[in-house]
């Protein structure tokens, strides 16, 4: 159903907009309390096997949404709805911005991919707190993420006080705390990734969090695929260093090798961040990467190219803790959750597995 509705309708829509239009009926549906419940039992079974507990929280499952799909923090009741078992927001800046020109975000169906330059558009980190301090907390709220970049305009040597500044205002409202410095829409952006950059930033933010909040905030660093490998070694000696509570890996690639898709049209799209089915081995490879260099001691949230169980089975099997997934939504729809679980149920049961934990890491266990 929802293959006929996608090729009928928003294939025929600006990427943008479909977007807008489909994660207004998200909202709508969850604003229903009936409805929400309805949907919820229908599309989020739960399978205690699956039950996780990480970055010293209690999940119902591994697989969130990556942050980029709510940006705002205006969808978190409705995509929890759906069955992700977290949801990641953001990315937020210090300042309001709205993103770069349009068109900004583009398909490519034939690699089941999304190329997308939004730059960010966010409003800003103290209209974001101020939503999340008004949201109720139940037993049943999801655990929420709150991705942080750099603003747009702030200047290199200024990024730090402009991430202190975000994390003074969100990290309170955060189950977890991701510092982003790895998209490609933000000039010089990812020369944040650079240790050198990289340790005062990331020290800066941890203290501020500590400096605000009552409790430990779990704080992670989110990496580009296209770092070098002995980068990616660095950036894991460095949150081992640091005592982070893990990595996410990983963002977008600037690269468009391999594509199926025209190369003219590619050419013509520009500039942006490649997401989806292109980035699995990559994705894969940097994650077995960081699970051999820092032997289990951080959390590993790996993300890029996830589309089936079979695709997050993999992660899982080496060696990570979490799983998250966006691009495949756009051509997955609302049963993509439930898939994702039902097939990760499966295969716990067909490995002989107690429960999913005991399943993270066995392929580079040799179990």
């Amino acid at each position: 159903m929802y293959k006929l509705l996608f090729d009928l309708v928003f294939k025929k829509m600006d990427p943008e907009k479909a977007h807008h239009l489909a994660f207004f009926w998200i909202r709508l549906a969850s604003s229903v309390p009936g409805l929400r419940t309805l949907v919820r039992l229908v599309l989020a079974p739960r399978d205690r096997a699956l039950r996780t507990r990480a970055l010293g929280l209690d999940l119902p499952g591994p697989f969130g949404l990556a942050a980029g799909f709510d940006k705002n923090g205006v969808g978190i009741d409705g995509l929890a709805m759906l069955g992700f078992d977290y949801v990641e927001i953001g990315t937020i800046t210090g300042e309001p911005q709205p993103g770069n020109p349009t068109p900004r975000l583009f398909r490519l169906v034939e690699d089941r991919a999304l190329i997308n330059r939004m730059g960010f558009n966010n409003q800003g980190s103290a209209r974001v707190a101020a939503r999340l301090a008004a949201r109720p907390h139940t037993s049943s709220t999801p655990v929420i993420g709150v991705n942080i970049g750099k603003t747009k305009v702030v200047e290199e040597a200024d990024a730090v006080a402009d991430y202190v500044k975000s994390t003074e205002r969100l990290a309170k409202y955060a189950d977890y705390l991701v510092v982003n410095v790895s998209s490609p829409n933000t000039p010089g952006l990812r020369n944040l990734q650079a240790v050198d950059h990289l340790r005062p930033l990331l020290a800066a933010v941890r203290e501020a969090a500590d400096r605000t909040t009552a409790h430990h905030v779990p704080l992670l660093v989110k990496i580009a695929p296209d770092l070098a490998d002995e980068d990616v070694d660095a950036v894991a000696d460095l949150a081992l260093e640091l005592r982070l509570d893990g990595i996410i890996a990983t963002n977008t690639t600037i690269g468009r090798e391999g594509l199926r898709a025209d190369a003219k049209r590619v050419e013509e799209i520009g500039m942006g961040g490649l997401s989806g089915a292109p980035l699995k081995a990559r994705a894969l490879e940097v994650l077995q990467r960081l699970r051999a260099r820092t032997e289990g001691r951080l959390t590993l949230v790996s993300v890029g190219g996830v589309e089936t169980a079979e695709d997050a089975w993999q992660r899982i099997i080496h060696g990570a803790d979490l799983v998250q997934g966006y691009s495949a939504f756009i051509y997955e729809g609302p049963f993509w959750c439930r898939r994702i679980h039902r097939g990760l149920s499966a295969r716990v049961r067909a490995g002989g597995f107690r429960d999913l934990a005991a399943a993270v890491g066995s392929a580079v266990r040799g179990s």
